[in-house]
């Protein structure tokens, strides 16, 4: 697994990967990216509004006062395996409403990889999720949000309730914690970079 390097090396040893952060509303998709982020991160959250009442669901999330409009977007650096460079990862996270979804193909584009969030209180969000990714052959990895309030399933379970292919890694994550985030993406790097490896290192360098 790769370790987290909190500075940023030389620039001569950079390598940069471009990460899709997404799922359905409410996942935990922004935390996840502040919990983890080197630099201070931007988010486009805008307060939620009568407007939205009938449209977006709040089973389960009843305290979400607001949601991101755009994207979030963060950077983490992390050292490459043995005496590979050092890889920053360019965290991209999408809107989770379907009304958003023009936005989401803008943010996949050159992206090496994909964090899917998932709430197990609203596994059914995940679905279009993880046919998007699928439907582009974009390298994903499930990651099950440890929500305080929701129920606990064996990852196996949610591999099977979602019909995901053994390739796909599911992980269980908090998206509080920087810790757990960094695994997460630690293992999607080396999901992405060995399930496509052409395609993710034709990326390695490129500006996102």
């Amino acid at each position: 697994m790769i370790g987290y390097a909190p500075s940023d090396p030389a620039p001569s040893r950079l390598r940069k990967l471009k990460i899709v952060v997404s799922g359905g509303f409410g996942t935990g998709k922004t935390t996840l990216v502040g919990a983890i982020s080197e630099v201070r991160p931007l988010f486009t959250e805008a307060p939620m509004t009568q407007a939205s009442e009938g449209i977006d669901r709040l089973d389960g999330v009843e305290c979400k006062t607001t949601t991101t409009v755009a994207m979030d977007f963060g950077r983490v650096t992390l050292p490459g395996p043995g005496a590979e460079p050092d890889i920053v990862l360019m965290l991209f996270g999408t809107p989770g409403q379907d009304r958003f979804n023009s936005i989401w193909d803008d943010l996949s584009h050159r992206a090496a990889g994909a964090v899917v969030l998932v709430d197990t209180r609203r596994l059914e969000d995940a679905f279009a999720v993880v046919d998007y990714f699928e439907a582009r052959h974009l390298p994903f990895l499930v990651a099950v949000n440890l929500f305080d309030t929701a129920p606990r399933y064996l990852l196996d379970e949610v591999r099977q309730a979602l019909r995901l292919g053994a390739h796909v890694p599911v992980l269980a994550c908090d998206a509080r914690k920087r810790e757990s985030v960094r695994d997460v993406l630690s293992d999607l790097v080396a999901h992405a970079l060995s399930y496509l490896p052409a395609s993710a290192h034709a990326v390695l360098g490129a500006r996102p």
